[in-house]
């Protein structure tokens, strides 16, 4: 039976897919602190085993495209975090978002690109989903991402 988070994400319209595998030498998540902090390393938008927005921001991705990428990098993140507890519910803080935004030098918009994963943080998770963040650009990311997510979240033990 779904909990509150999965049926939420289902009336998002939102499917999580089967965690994607590591692409180099790392974990996709460590359990800290006694099992209460879950550390989700950085995911690409991944959609069916291929990254689905590759390029630049301010070169051929616009920032609206950059959003949707950034949610797909968030959804990719919650498959991982789903995979380290189990069972979203389990969350009780989304506590920290990272973006890395690749983009053209005079590009400056990356705060509103990582809104994509931001939003939909909150849209899933409600109060619990408001978030620190920290947004950077970057000259390129693997394979040819556009953005890239990681996340800290908070989980009951």
């Amino acid at each position: 039976m779904a909990g509150r988070i999965e049926a939420r994400l289902a009336e998002l319209g939102i499917t999580l897919p089967v965690p994607a595998a590591p692409v180099a030498n790392y974990v996709p998540f460590t359990i800290v602190s006694g099992g209460t902090l879950v550390v989700v390393s950085g995911q690409v938008p991944m959609r069916e085993g291929k990254v689905a927005f590759t390029g630049k921001l301010g070169e051929v991705i616009d920032i609206e495209t950059g959003q949707q990428a950034a949610q797909l990098c968030l959804v990719n993140v919650l498959a991982q975090l789903r995979a380290a507890v189990g069972d979203l519910d389990r969350v009780t803080r989304v506590a920290r978002l990272g973006g890395f935004i690749a983009c053209a030098p005079a590009f400056t918009q990356h705060a509103q690109v990582m809104n994509g994963a931001s939003d939909l943080a909150v849209a899933v998770f409600g109060e619990a989903g408001r978030h620190a963040r920290s947004t950077i650009g970057v000259p390129s990311l693997p394979m040819d991402a556009a953005v890239e997510v990681e996340g800290l979240f908070e989980v009951a033990a």
